[in-house]
């Protein structure tokens, strides 16, 4: 399904879904055999995905169907209760943060980006700047508004654990201060496990920092695994290279820990399984959590209309990377926060088992 998409009958049930934006986006929660994940809903395969979320019946039960086929109940998380909620300064609540799968509070803390305004340098898949645009959030959260969301969350929807990500303001930092700012703000305010997600900074000092700002568990996203597809996906990003990475991963866990580090891999954009499972071997011996997720086309970008993994294809990637990380003891329920910890924009944590 997270594949292929889901065709909803009743597009209004549950928390809204999500278009445009950073994360993972053009997506809706779904619930079904006590697991919550993100499916795509707003893309091209999904209007026409053999998978279809009927009406609710008299008995308010949802049927997810394949092909006319029956595969049981699944319902959609409610819509959270702070989002009816705005700022002392008259900013909407789910402006400035947004549910993601049940329980995790998700923020874009600066939604802009150097490279995003030019097509030789912009990530291919990112559409940051379109939930702007189109005025569903807005550019600059304070740490102000950051604290009183998150508190908000914890207290009237159960909120467990908060994902900050950042556009990358500049070529030093890279956003680290900006999280850092956040990160202190929120935890002064409210008891909650957070992840900050930002490009590797120039001074591994800021792991440091953002470390006691706060911080529980970082995230700095490869995307891609192999030069070619970096440099053709992410032309601006590849400038910072993989050995870079690698050299800011090690640098992290020292600070956060075995595990607290993770990466986001994006399958599907041209690396070979063998490639990804070859980085994932590299990641995992530095103690580096490497979170698969199949890539998802997001309308208003150059690869709207890029086909999705399919589900043989993840399968085939998951199987032995789940094997993987059970043999080196990197399990998702082991990650204080964020998206590894939530798991709901891939199957992986499913093959930890």
């Amino acid at each position: 399904m997270q594949s292929l998409g889901l065709r909803l009958a009743e597009p209004g049930r549950g928390a809204p879904s999500r278009r445009g934006g950073a994360g993972p986006t053009d997506h809706k929660a779904v619930s079904l055999k006590g697991r919550t994940v993100m499916v795509p809903v707003h893309t091209e395969s999904a209007r026409h995905s053999p998978f279809v979320a009927e009406a609710a019946g008299a008995d308010g039960v949802i049927r997810l169907k394949r092909d006319g086929v029956d595969l049981g109940a699944l319902s959609f998380p409610d819509a959270p209760r702070f989002y009816a909620l705005q700022t002392f300064d008259g900013v909407p609540y789910w402006k400035i943060a947004q549910l993601h799968g049940r329980d995790v509070l998700a923020t874009t803390v600066l939604q802009t980006c150097v490279r995003y305004g030019n097509r030789r340098t912009a990530c291919q898949f990112c559409a940051i700047g379109e939930s702007l645009a189109a005025g569903r959030t807005i550019n600059r959260k304070s740490p102000e508004q950051l604290a009183e969301v998150a508190r908000a969350a914890v207290l009237l929807d159960g909120v467990r654990h908060m994902v900050m990500t950042t556009g990358t303001p500049n070529f030093t930092d890279r956003g680290a201060q900006l999280l850092c700012d956040s990160a202190f703000a929120v935890r002064a305010a409210v008891d909650l496990p957070l992840q900050a997600q930002c490009e590797p900074p120039d001074d591994p000092v800021w792991f440091t920092r953002l470390k006691a700002a706060g911080v529980d568990a970082l995230g700095m996203h490869l995307e891609a695994v192999t030069p070619h597809v970096r440099a053709r996906i992410m032309p601006g990003k590849a400038a910072v290279s993989i050995e870079q990475y690698l050299a800011a991963f090690g640098a992290a866990v020292a600070v956060f820990g075995r595990g607290q580090v993770s990466t986001y891999i994006l399958a599907g954009l041209g690396d070979t399984p063998q490639a990804i499972l070859q980085m994932c071997e590299r990641l995992v011996a530095l103690g580096v959590y490497p979170f698969v997720v199949p890539f998802v086309p997001v309308s208003g970008t150059p690869l709207a209309l890029h086909a999705a993994p399919s589900a043989p294809f993840m399968r085939d990637l998951l199987e032995p990377l789940g094997a993987m990380l059970v043999a080196a003891r990197l399990r998702s329920a082991d990650i204080k926060a964020g998206c590894g910890r939530c798991g709901a924009c891939s199957s992986q944590s499913g093959y930890e088992a």
